[in-house]
């Protein structure tokens, strides 16, 4: 008998305004592999989401899958893995992370490490340099991360979100690696109070279920978005469409392009539907919070 293990990795949002690399989402919108034993390592993309030439030694599954067995001092077997995505690569949508915390998973499962929640975190996070998606996608719901100064991750992780979203999907890609070129290499004082303040009303008000007034700081920042305004396109307007259709804020999602509205759950698909014509150019959908986080099933069959 062999065994074959269903990962479903979801999607996440990081941000959401003035929570720069500190708070993170995670959406219901997945990265799913089947991983089986096999003579050599081998991967199957089978989305239009996912790139159509690649090499198995560059894959970012790959390495992160084999950078855990050197860090756990395991044998990671070869494996197949057939990958499906709805998570567009470079949008905002936390892709990489999603990949890294896979990547994590499989060498957790293959090689039986029993990895806790904290550790996949800890190592998905220091992967991916932040912990915003990364913890997003290995937990699930509304995550907020920061890290000590010797090294240590703390987390706090909230299911309940009863709120939701509609994500404006770009035609375009922005790299994160582009999209921090564009920011300043220090802030003045003053301002990096009042951008920290803002940060903490955002905070407040989402662990209050303050919806309305969450809304209204995600469009109070003054970390990154007042610089990566101009690479968005027609960020602005979204923005005010958005708000004049009902939605309770609207912010870059991660370093963009996507651009993610905060709406009421009973509203949120006659939003969307109210956006498509105005905005043609774009996939927008709406998306839940997924409160579940990395999910796997592990089945038996014979070869």
């Amino acid at each position: 008998m062999s065994k074959k293990w269903s990962i479903s990795v979801p999607g996440s949002t990081a941000n959401l305004g003035p929570g720069f690399d500190s708070i993170g989402l995670a959406l219901g919108i997945y990265l799913d592999l089947d991983v089986t034993h096999s003579y050599q390592w081998e991967f199957e993309h089978h989305s239009i989401h996912l790139p159509e030439k690649f090499t198995v030694e560059d894959h970012l599954i790959y390495k992160v899958a084999t950078e855990t067995a050197e860090r756990y001092n395991v044998s990671l077997p070869p494996c197949k893995v057939i990958m499906r995505s709805e998570l567009p690569l470079a949008r905002g949508l936390g892709s990489s992370a999603a990949a890294i915390v896979a990547g994590i998973e499989i060498t957790n499962q293959v090689c039986d490490l029993n990895l806790s929640i904290d550790e996949r975190c800890r190592l998905a996070s220091k992967i991916e340099g932040h912990p915003d998606n990364a913890a997003a996608s290995v937990c699930g719901g509304l995550t907020i991360g920061a890290t000590l100064p010797n090294g240590q991750l703390e987390l706090i992780n909230v299911q309940d979100v009863e709120a939701a979203f509609a994500v404006f999907i770009p035609n375009v890609e922005l790299k994160t690696e582009e999209a921090r070129k564009v920011l300043p290499s220090n802030y003045d004082k003053a301002y990096a109070v009042h951008a920290s303040a803002n940060a903490n009303m955002l905070t407040a008000a989402l662990l209050l279920k303050d919806y309305k007034r969450a809304g209204e700081f995600m469009e109070h920042d003054l970390f990154h978005e007042p610089f990566r305004a101009n690479l968005i396109p027609n960020y602005h307007e979204i923005r005010q469409t958005a708000k004049d259709a009902g939605a309770y804020g609207t912010a870059i999602s991660g370093a963009g392009p996507t651009v993610i509205s905060l709406i009421a759950e009973d509203r949120v698909h006659h939003f969307v539907e109210k956006m498509k014509p105005l905005f043609p150019s774009y996939d927008i959908k709406a998306v839940h919070v997924d409160t579940k986080g990395v999910q796997v099933t592990i089945a038996e069959y014979v070869e």
